[in-house]
């Protein structure tokens, strides 16, 4: 298994901390960790972002904790951090409501509770302060919970001060944290060992100094795994590298912003695909992303087309997401349209502006946060594609990049 500072974060299983404020999430998430990462006050509302850590969490593995706002933050600025609290769910696989043993569970902390069932998010109720109340009283709020509709197993009391009952939270995350077993792949499963993959990485103006993006890190990493042979190379040299590769390789696989290039000089007896359309396959969104493409051809001068970052980034003169795309989309449909953007973890609730969404791949987002995305979309009637996807629809290239998944290309 790779270590923990080698594991992408959208790899790492998400295990958040709620509930209101000075209950003691961030102590009892420090106490997690064994350091002091959250600060922690006596003053409300000292947590006013959310707060990431990595760890390795046995027998889990890499997990990524978080530390939220308070759930019953006051005025405007509070009600913009209970609204982050709420977005943290999207990307939580296990969820941890801390609950103040001196107040029990209010209405603040059933409510969300209640939103954190409906997303079908494993949880646990984690009672802080047990130092603080003689035991009857525990055991009078123990009822009080339970009778409240806290199931009495999802109930753990602990004290973040004194460090009880801490080595059972962590047993009972690593247990109730375990991710369902998969056997979904980047692009393993599409060749076989010894096969020859061709990488194609522009290498622009955009492109990171000393580096490979993530994609492009992962791909060849699952395809060393396999024990088939990755052969990079830019766009610029890719003519050349087949000629003199000799095998034909199995998969050409392509950064997006290429993809009418490399389409043109790889020949139509070789698959081609991008890393695009890899991760839609494995964040679960292909399906409706290859549907979402078809949205183009019904733009109208006037609507407005919601451009998604999933990680922030500084933006450079040419911009895929903010220059190239928009761009590209005016000279395809020729409609005068509008365009907005968000980046990171900023996503709208209501879709119902927007007549079309791009997002990017989603390699910084883990599986449960891409899914929401697209089921927000999907729920409101709203079509939603990615980068890569929307790139090769724009160039008339859609069909012979998602051949090498038969199913997907029936769809078109």
């Amino acid at each position: 298994m790779a270590g923990m500072n080698q594991t992408p974060t959208s790899e790492r299983v998400h295990i958040g901390f709620f509930g209101r404020r000075n209950a003691g999430k961030s102590s009892v998430m420090n106490a997690v960790t064994g350091q002091e990462l959250a600060v922690v006050s006596q003053v409300k509302g000292t947590t006013t972002d959310p707060v990431y850590k990595a760890m390795e969490l046995l027998p889990l593995g890499p997990v990524t904790l978080m530390d939220t706002p308070g759930i019953d933050d006051t005025g405007e600025l509070g009600t913009l951090r209970v609204k982050k609290s709420y977005q943290a769910l999207n990307k939580t696989d296990t969820a941890v409501v801390v609950l103040d043993a001196q107040l029990g569970a209010t209405p603040e902390d059933l409510a969300l509770i209640a939103r954190i069932r409906e997303k079908n998010i494993p949880w646990l109720a984690v009672v802080n302060k047990q130092d603080q109340i003689p035991l009857p009283q525990q055991e009078q709020l123990q009822q009080k919970l339970i009778r409240a509709g806290i199931e009495e197993e999802k109930i753990l009391w602990v004290s973040a001060t004194e460090k009880t009952g801490i080595f059972a939270l962590k047993e009972r995350l690593a247990h109730l944290a375990q991710p369902e077993e998969t056997n979904q792949r980047l692009v393993a499963d599409l060749v076989e060992p010894e096969d020859f993959v061709v990488l194609v990485v522009p290498i622009d103006k955009a492109a990171p100094k000393g580096r490979l993006i993530l994609p492009q890190q992962q791909v060849i990493r699952d395809l060393l795994d396999t024990g088939a042979i990755p052969v990079v190379c830019r766009d610029t040299e890719l003519k050349s590298t087949l000629e003199r590769l000799g095998p034909t390789p199995r998969l050409v696989i392509t950064d997006s912003q290429a993809f009418a290039q490399v389409s043109a000089v790889t020949p139509r007896d070789i698959t081609l695909t991008s890393f695009s359309i890899l991760f839609a396959r494995y964040k679960g969104t292909l399906q409706p992303s290859v549907k979402g493409a078809a949205a183009l051809d019904t733009l109208e001068d006037g609507d407005t087309v919601l451009i998604c970052e999933g990680c922030t980034h500084h933006r450079q003169c040419d911009d895929i997401g903010s220059v190239k795309l928009p761009r590209w989309i005016g000279e395809y449909t020729k409609k005068q349209l509008n365009y907005a953007f968000t980046s990171g973890t900023e996503f709208p609730d209501d879709l119902t502006p927007y007549k079309m969404i791009v997002h990017c791949g989603g390699c910084m987002l883990n599986q449960r946060e891409m899914k929401y995305r697209m089921s927000c979309a999907l729920d409101q009637g709203v079509p939603m594609t990615n980068y890569g996807i929307l790139i090769a629809q724009l160039k008339g290239i859609l069909k012979r990049s998602v051949a090498v998944f038969p199913e997907i290309a029936a769809l078109l």
